[in-house]
């Protein structure tokens, strides 16, 4: 920062602290659950009921803690690129005087805390736990910065959803691995949603100058290459799912119209000036979305739960023969 900027920067407040590990964010981690139950469906679970339930509870504690020390660093770290941002440089690093030693305290806290519950679950999701703090160093901290890096940010930033849906199957089972092409899927919808969120930032900000300013990837960066790779990524999520469903579910084809749907709600968000596009932890509020997602999870229920022979047809690997 400039020194006039930092000069103007007010006294900073314990709530200043609380509010860089942006506990609003925590539903995001509700990105384990898929993981979670399609642990449930296709593998025996090792516990009962109520144990699965509570380690599912720290399950979902564990990643709050270590995403939110990864949302520490990413602030402290990005202040002075933030100052550029028509809505980020209100961020309390940015407008307040947070003491380095407060902010390191605070983020090693955060990661101990988390990484130590994740130890109680079990060793997989231990190792997750820990692959989840080293992304955050990975995507924020020089030399490496993914996120400066066009394609590479949205790439390295979507990996924590692929890794949220591997901690969500190792709450329920340490004895097998999720299908590569479910990982994968995931991996790519996060990737669709990382690509759309920067679209939508780079159109609200209607600066390119500026937006290479506050987000370095954004030089090189147009509004028709971010939507292009996020086209890209939905393509891509729905090959890898489409694997998996003819594979492991083929009932679960019907749910794939929701999905589509899902995703062209999303893009039309991006559109939309100030849009939760840009702030995904507030998604909950856009009543379509929410309804489509809904009615995505009911078909995915009905597609585990009710068994349809004559859908065989689709992953038959005969023909069909003309009377």
């Amino acid at each position: 920062m400039t020194t006039d900027s930092m000069s103007a920067r007010r006294r900073a407040t314990t709530r200043d602290y609380i509010r860089i590990a942006r506990l609003d964010h925590w539903i995001k981690n509700l990105f384990i659950m898929p993981g979670f139950f399609a642990a449930y469906v296709l593998t025996e679970t090792e516990t009962g009921t109520s144990p699965l339930v509570m380690r599912l509870l720290a399950a979902f504690l564990a990643t709050s803690l270590v995403a939110s020390s990864n949302y520490v660093i990413n602030e402290w770290l990005d202040a002075k690129y933030d100052r550029f941002h028509p809505v980020k440089k209100l961020r309390p690093v940015v407008v307040a005087e947070l003491r380095f030693p407060y902010v390191m305290a605070e983020y090693a806290l955060l990661a101990i805390l988390g990484l130590v519950l994740s130890l109680f679950i079990s060793p997989l999701f231990f190792f997750m736990s820990l692959w989840l703090f080293v992304m955050g160093i990975v995507y924020n901290v020089k030399p490496l910065r993914t996120k400066d890096v066009p394609y590479l940010d949205a790439l390295s930033e979507s990996v924590n959803n692929m890794i949220r849906l591997l901690m969500g199957w190792f709450v329920v089972t340490n004895t097998s691995l999720p299908p590569c092409s479910l990982v994968l899927g995931y991996w790519m919808c996060g990737a669709f949603l990382m690509a759309t969120k920067r679209f939508a930032e780079y159109r609200m900000i209607n600066n390119p100058s500026q937006a290479g300013l506050y987000r370095k990837s954004f030089q090189l960066y147009t509004e028709p290459s971010l939507m292009v790779s996020s086209f890209c990524y939905a393509l891509a999520a729905m090959f890898f799912i489409g694997i998996f469903l003819v594979k492991y579910r083929v009932e679960l084809v019907f749910s794939i119209p929701f999905l589509i749907a899902l995703f062209g709600n999303y893009i039309s968000l991006a559109y939309q000036d100030d849009s939760a596009a840009q702030k995904p932890e507030k998604l909950y509020h856009e009543k379509g979305l929410m309804m489509l997602s809904i009615a995505f999870g009911i078909a995915l229920v009905l597609g585990f739960c009710v068994k349809l022979p004559w859908l065989g047809i689709f992953v038959s690997n005969s023909l069909i023969s003309i009377p």
